[in-house]
C-alpha cells in the first residue's frame, strides 16, 4: 500500500471513530450531538477534562471502547506519519548517493550550466543522442526536471570552482555556460577555462557586447540566441525550401540523416590515404562534406586527391547506419 493510501486510511479511520462517539453519546446517554462531539474530541485527544455529564454504565463501557479505537486510529495516523518521513529522507540520500556514483563514471562528457530554456534545449538534445552530459543549477526546483528524466544534476553555482569538480570537469569534453546573465556566462567561462585550459566551451550571449568579452575570457565559441533567431526568419523568408529540408533532416521531424565528425587517430587504415583511395562513400555510403586538418584549417567539399593526415576530421552526412559504419573504419 502506497503512503498516500495509508494517509487516506488513517484519516478515514478517523472520522470513522469521531462518528461513532456522536454518534453513540447521542444514542446511548441521549446527549445532544455538539456534547456528544465535546466528549468524543477529549475522549480522542486524551487532552484529561473532566466528563461533559456524568455517564452511565453503558455509556462508560462505551467510552472505553472508543478510547481503545482513538488509540488505534491515532497510532496508525503516527506510524504512517513516520514511515512517510523515513521514505523520504531514505529517498533523498540515497537519491544523492546514486548521484554521486553516476558523476563519479562521467568522463568525456558535456557540462550545461543553467537550466532555463536555452539549457534544457542542450542537455535533452545531448541526452537523445546518447550523449553523456550533466547539468549544473543553483535552484533545485529547475533542475527536478533533469533528475527525474535520469540526467545527472549537480546544485551549485556554475562559476565556483567546487561545483565544476563535483561536475567533473577535469575530463569533460565541453561545457555550455547558458544561463541568463551575460555576466555570471563570463564567470563561468573564466573558471572552466581556467581549471580545463582544453576544454570546448559554448557561451551564450544576450547582448552584442559580451560576444567579445566572451571570446576573451575562453570560450571557443559564443551564441546570441536573438541573432540566431534572426538570422533564421531570415533565411525562411528568403530560402523556404533549404530551410525545410535542414529541418525535416535534422530538426524536429527528424529524417535518419545526421551530420558526423570523425576524427581520424594515428594508425589509423585511412591516414596517409587519399580520399579517393579510402573510397569511403562506396564503403560506408555517406558523403564527405569537408575535412578539417589538424592545424586549424578546414576544405570544404575536398577533392579525391586530398590526404587524410592523423588528427584530421572527417565530416560527413548520412544516414545512422552508414556513420556508424564510417567510425568503425576510421577505428578499424
Amino acid at each position: 500500500m502506497t503512503i498516500r493510501a495509508r494517509f487516506l486510511l488513517a484519516l478515514i479511520l478517523i472520522v470513522a471513530v469521531m462518528v461513532t462517539g456522536v454518534a453513540g453519546f447521542h444514542y446511548i446517554e441521549g446527549w445532544s450531538w455538539f456534547d456528544g462531539l465535546y466528549m468524543t474530541l477529549i475522549t480522542m485527544t486524551t487532552v484529561g477534562y473532566g466528563e461533559t455529564h456524568p455517564l452511565s454504565m453503558p455509556g462508560r463501557v462505551f467510552n472505553a471502547f472508543l478510547i481503545v479505537l482513538a488509540v488505534l486510529a491515532g497510532g496508525f495516523l503516527v506510524a504512517t506519519s513516520t514511515q512517510a518521513v523515513l521514505e523520504f529522507e531514505l529517498s533523498e540520500i540515497l537519491g544523492r548517493r546514486r548521484m554521486e556514483r553516476e558523476l563519479a563514471k562521467l568522463k568525456d562528457h558535456f557540462i550545461i550550466c543553467g537550466a532555463g530554456r536555452v539549457g534544457r534545449t542542450v542537455v535533452r538534445e545531448l541526452h537523445s543522442r546518447g550523449q553523456p552530459c550533466v547539468l549544473v543549477e543553483s535552484d533545485p526546483a529547475q533542475a527536478d526536471w533533469a533528475a527525474h528524466e535520469g540526467i545527472p544534476v549537480v546544485i551549485g553555482s556554475g562559476h565556483t570552482e567546487e561545483v565544476l569538480q563535483r561536475a567533473r570537469i577535469e575530463v569533460a569534453k565541453g561545457l555550455v555556460a547558458a544561463v541568463t546573465s551575460d555576466a555570471d556566462n563570463l564567470y563561468i567561462v573564466l573558471t572552466a577555462r581556467g581549471m580545463n585550459p582544453n576544454l570546448r566551451i559554448i557561451a551564450r550571449a544576450s547582448e552584442d557586447e559580451a560576444v567579445s568579452k566572451l571570446r576573451r575570457a575562453g570560450a571557443s565559441e559564443v551564441v546570441s540566441p536573438y541573432n540566431f533567431v534572426g538570422r533564421r526568419i531570415a533565411h525562411i523568408l528568403i530560402q523556404p525550401h533549404v530551410i525545410d529540408f535542414i529541418e525535416t533532416a535534422f530538426g524536429t521531424e527528424r529524417m535518419d540523416i545526421q551530420i558526423e565528425e570523425v576524427e581520424v587517430p594515428a594508425g589509423s587504415p585511412l591516414a596517409g590515404k587519399t580520399l579517393a583511395a579510402a573510397n569511403i562513400g562506396q564503403n560506408t555510403g555517406v558523403l564527405v562534406l569537408a575535412l578539417r586538418h589538424s592545424n586549424g584549417t578546414l576544405s570544404f567539399n575536398p577533392a579525391a586527391d586530398t590526404v587524410i593526415q592523423p588528427g584530421d576530421c572527417l565530416i560527413a552526412i548520412g544516414p545512422t547506419d552508414p556513420l556508424k559504419k564510417l567510425d568503425t573504419l576510421v577505428q578499424a
